[in-house]
């Protein structure tokens, strides 16, 4: 099923070996929820093997899957603390083919909305001529992984930068990603109309048309912090483009990313109604 979508994502679905068991991951795979639960017709270009549940997903999300005899798999460790944080440490135990234009419905090259996810190197950074129309947020994260040994993975630049930002409209990265490269992000961020830096609980910094500003964090009881920087993104792609203010749609993204972080997994990623609410709730407390 291949007909025409709102939103596409392109990247890996992953199964990630977890301290509480196997489950399904990936930027792609929380982005493609987000747009969902936000009343949008989701395509999704992946690769994954036949150990992938793919029950995780809605039975409407559009799946076109490059085969491969394997699922891309994460082994996601405790971690070590840096200045008070605890960072994590990534292992890649195995990945799945690679994503190119090819594979690419005709249908979807002209989709509203759109989100390169590459968790492991895997979407070819030339993907993003493939639509020209369509305003794209880049997550870089899985262009700025290298896997070394024992699969464990660590820093490496963005090298096809030059390929990618021409044709995006946003790019969103962590604080962790662009830590030993934050000279190469703020460059980034003078390229594309919209950029952000998240920093979980501490909040994000918005970059429009290259000028900085905070963005505050919405309260949170946090139980799994794992994808809130995919769910940020999304929504911030998504309320952008609807209302066109890139402040209020920063403080949509730091709402939704919130409410994702308050259950396991997908669970707490809100629909739309449930995001309103929370919006006006942050506005509020926010006195604006």
């Amino acid at each position: 099923m291949t007909g025409g979508v709102d939103f596409v994502a392109v990247g890996h679905l992953t199964v990630d070996q977890t301290s509480r068991g196997p489950r399904p991951g990936g930027a792609a795979y929380y982005a493609a929820i987000t747009a969902h639960r936000q009343g949008l017709r989701v395509g999704l270009l992946t690769s994954h093997g036949p150990d992938f549940p793919l029950d995780a997903l809605p039975p409407d999300i559009r799946v076109v899957n490059v085969p491969s005899p394997r699922t891309t798999v994460f082994k996601i460790g405790p971690g070590r603390i840096v200045e008070g944080r605890r960072v994590r440490q990534l292992s890649v135990l195995a990945r799945a083919a690679d994503l190119e234009a090819a594979a690419l419905p005709e249908a979807w090259r002209d989709a509203s909305l759109g989100a390169l996810c590459p968790v492991a190197a895997e979407v070819d950074p030339a993907l993003a001529a493939a639509f020209p129309e369509t305003p794209l947020v880049a997550l870089p994260q899985g262009w700025m992984r290298q896997r070394g040994p024992g699969g464990v993975v660590s820093p490496q630049p963005w090298d096809d930068a030059d390929l990618v930002l021409p044709r995006v409209q946003a790019v969103v990265v962590s604080h962790e990603d662009i830590e030993p490269f934050e000279k190469d992000a703020l460059e980034w961020f003078q390229r594309v109309p919209i950029g952000a830096v998240t920093r979980g609980p501490e909040g994000a910094v918005l970059f429009v048309n290259g000028d900085r500003y905070g963005v505050e964090a919405d309260r949170a009881a946090e139980v799994d912090e794992t994808g809130a920087g995919d769910v940020f993104a999304t929504a911030l792609l998504i309320a952008y483009n609807r209302d066109g203010n890139a402040w209020d749609a920063a403080a949509t993204a730091a709402c939704c990313a919130a409410a994702s972080v308050e259950a396991e997994g997908i669970a707490g990623i809100p629909d739309r109604a449930a995001l309103e609410i929370r919006v006006a709730a942050y506005r509020r407390r926010l006195g604006g």
